[in-house]
């Protein structure tokens, strides 16, 4: 048993190393994640982490739900979802945890689209969701009569399916607190399968950022003009994993993406940050889009609101022509690419 601890406790200790990015920006590779991760039993009940339902740093996240009176009801047909939480799964399940949006259309072109791309590529395994926000569960559950699982609820259906193998891939941006929270918490529970590994967040390797990098500005290239402003608004954190959104700033800048600005809701860059690098180029118009998983609340209000805080207005009230495009990252093929290829190196550890 001690051995086995020690495996978790290990696991743990590796995802909170790559969360201190430090001063550079750079965000260290967690290659090995999946494997140390292999063959993992309980930790003790007093480590695991009470999910909560406004996270210190929501990463990609995704969205702080709306005040009742200021819900938007318009967001798709709840009903075209697949939720994921069906009974049967058999021996092998990959459970696909995200913060959740309840933003009905974005959540089944983002997050459903990324489990559809994992059950395509992973016909062996069962796929399964869970959320991470409670309040967007609740919310989904009370507006559209719509129960998604929460962290605990997909764990313990797992183990009542008698689930032997447990494939953990989180959809989030970044290896933050959020994300090594998911470790403690799948980890409290982990004596009740044989094997548990967990793929990475999106942004972890040198290389995803290239390969993320790469995603983006042939999705916006169309916009590149020379004239125009394509602006990518992430959340933000105040954790030390926030340096992800200045890395890509970087790495943009340093390929040549001169006209690509990278900011955050949350954090910094802020947008004030933003709109002083904007207004230092010859540009005539603006292009707002997330950097996020999903296009929820804050996309749809801190981005593409009319308030006079929101992206939006402040680049027209600089004087800019502005174009909203409010599409999630996981709408993109080569973003779900890169998800299943996180899954498949998990996959690989345990073979």
């Amino acid at each position: 048993m001690k051995r086995k601890l020690a495996v978790i406790m290990s696991l743990a200790m590796m995802a909170a190393a790559v969360t201190g990015c430090g001063e550079s920006g750079s965000v260290a590779d967690t290659q090995n994640t999946e494997s140390s991760a292999a063959e993992t039993t309980a930790v003790p009940e007093e480590s695991s982490v009470e999910e909560t339902t406004a996270p210190e740093d929501a990463s990609s996240e995704e969205e702080e739900e709306p005040e009742e009176d200021e819900e938007n009801y318009d967001t798709g047909d709840a009903s075209l979802d697949n939720v994921r939480n069906q009974d049967e799964i058999g021996e092998k399940e990959l459970l696909v945890l995200s913060f959740g949006t309840s933003y009905n259309d974005s959540r089944r072109l983002t997050i459903g689209a990324i489990e559809d791309s994992l059950e395509k590529a992973f016909p062996d395994y069962s796929v399964r969701r869970g959320f991470t926000a409670n309040i967007i569960i609740d919310h989904v559950n009370r507006r559209d009569g719509i129960l998604i699982d929460d962290v605990d609820a997909a764990l313990q259906r797992a183990i009542d399916n008698n689930v032997k193998t447990l494939v953990v891939q989180p959809t989030h941006l970044m290896n933050g607190l959020e994300y090594n929270d998911l470790i403690d918490q799948v980890g409290a529970k982990s004596d009740a399968f044989d094997k548990v590994v967990f793929g990475k967040p999106l942004l972890t390797s040198d290389d995803d950022f290239k390969r993320v990098e790469a995603a983006i500005t042939d999705w916006t290239k169309e916009y590149d003009d020379g004239k125009t402003a394509i602006c990518f608004m992430g959340h933000g954190t105040e954790a030390d994993s926030n340096a992800v959104y200045q890395k890509m700033q970087d790495l943009l800048t340093a390929d040549g993406y001169k006209n690509y600005f990278v900011g955050t809701v949350e954090a910094t860059p802020s947008v004030d940050d933003v709109l002083k690098l904007v207004q230092a180029g010859d540009y005539e118009r603006v292009v707002l889009e997330p950097l996020m998983v999903v296009a929820g609340d804050h996309a749809n209000n801190d981005m593409a609101g009319d308030e006079e805080d929101s992206w939006k207005s402040v680049f027209e009230s600089a004087g800019y022509e502005v174009k909203c495009v409010v599409r999630g990252l996981g709408e993109n093929e080569e973003i779900r690419k890169l998800y299943v290829e996180h899954a498949q190196a998990a996959i690989d550890s345990i073979q």
